[in-house]
């Protein structure tokens, strides 16, 4: 009698080992630029070859197109559990968000300044979900002129003003959230 073959335990294995691969290149992207990592990294880091990455991923697009759906999925899950018109909480879950993503979306935001289309895509994707979860969550309803206070908005609550505070003038994660929190609040008694 012949030994038959499990497909279930080798998806298992393969699915572990896409894993393993979007994990290293996400630990790559967070801790250095786009430009500085290649599929050898990004193989050693997920303990497997770069012929392994390529079976799996294809390319280091592909690497980096997994780690994208990762983090929109984390993004969408945390962001979407919150009822609108709540902004202290919109605020601190956006600041948490920014805290354990951030300098991930910012390196994508780099490389998007050096014309690579991958991550323009992916930033534009994070641009236009930032818009819809600020017109959601922060602009009433009954705004006459939404266009203007979204914008406002979205300004108030971009990436680049936390890395501002955070890094640039080096506030801490609280003084950052009540700065992001006093001009959300101001424009929203605006509106």
């Amino acid at each position: 009698m012949g030994r038959t073959y499990d497909m279930t335990k080798r998806a298992r294995s393969a699915a572990r080992t896409t894993e393993a691969i979007a994990e290293a290149t996400e630990t790559l992207l967070t801790d250095s630029s786009l430009s500085e990592i290649t599929l050898k990294e990004i193989a050693e880091k997920a303990g497997v070859t770069v012929q392994t990455v390529l079976r799996h991923m294809s390319s280091l697009e592909g690497c980096l197109q997994a780690v994208a759906e990762r983090v929109f999925e984390r993004v969408k899950k945390q962001r979407e559990s919150m009822e609108p018109g709540n902004v202290s909480v919109a605020i601190n879950n956006l600041i948490t968000h920014y805290e354990k993503e951030g300098k991930l979306i910012l390196n994508l935001l780099a490389r998007e300044q050096s014309g690579d289309a991958l991550a323009t895509d992916l930033t534009n994707r994070g641009r236009a979900y930032h818009r819809e979860w600020v017109r959601k969550l922060l602009v009433p309803a009954t705004a006459e002129n939404r266009t203007n206070q979204i914008d406002a908005l979205v300004a108030a609550t971009d990436i680049y003003i936390w890395k501002l505070l955070r890094f640039d003038i080096g506030r801490t994660r609280k003084a950052t959230e009540t700065v992001m929190m006093l001009m959300v609040q101001k424009l929203t008694e605006a509106i």
